[in-house]
């Protein structure tokens, strides 16, 4: 009888764990803007995108979201599919192309002829994600022409609506907010004399 009575507690206990599972774990890529076009006429140039830095608080896996002045949530089951710096460096790469009509633009080191190579560092300040809100990038950038030691230097700080429920809608808003640093990078490297 009492080994009866254990087996079933025993069964009970692993029937209710069995059943508590986790939800499953989300992956998510930001992706370059399809809408942005062409910036001008410009000739092909060489530039290499990198190095990208961010805040400690989002340099995980982990999608972070502020939930409160003084609160973010790291959300478990919402996570970034690469580093994240890799992949903002990779979008603005892409948008780049877009923008500046360049098929030489990388976030790879030793493609190209160095002294012919435009440079651009990336400093994220600022990556936030309020849900059912907005989103907002704060980037201090350099753009640094090929044979010249001054950078020009900048500051893009965009804000985006959510447009939508979850994860997704933050993501596509984040997505936009880089097409916005990239088209402030382009606009500096227009005024640096790409013909």
């Amino acid at each position: 009888m009492r080994h009866a009575r254990t087996c079933f507690i025993l069964g009970l206990v692993a029937g209710l764990l069995g059943g508590c599972k986790s939800p499953p774990t989300s992956f998510y890529t930001l992706s370059p803007d399809p809408s942005l076009a062409q910036l001008g006429t410009t000739r092909p140039l060489a530039m290499v995108i990198g190095p990208v830095t961010v805040p400690d608080i989002i340099d995980r896996p982990q999608i972070v979201t502020r939930v409160g002045d003084n609160e973010v949530a790291v959300n478990e089951f919402a996570r970034w599919a690469q580093p994240l710096k890799g992949d903002i460096a990779r979008v603005v790469a892409a948008d780049l192309t877009a923008l500046l009509h360049s098929q030489q633009i990388s976030v790879f080191e030793g493609w190209y002829d160095p002294s012919t190579t435009w440079r651009v560092r990336l400093d994220v300040a600022g990556f936030e994600s309020v849900p059912g809100r907005d989103v907002t990038i704060d980037v201090q950038w350099a753009v640094r022409p090929p044979g010249k030691t001054r950078p020009v230097m900048g500051r893009t700080v965009a804000h985006e609506v959510i447009s939508g429920p979850g994860f997704e809608a933050i993501v596509a808003a984040h997505d936009r907010a880089l097409a916005s640093v990239s088209r402030d990078i382009a606009a500096a490297v227009q005024a640096s004399g790409v013909q």
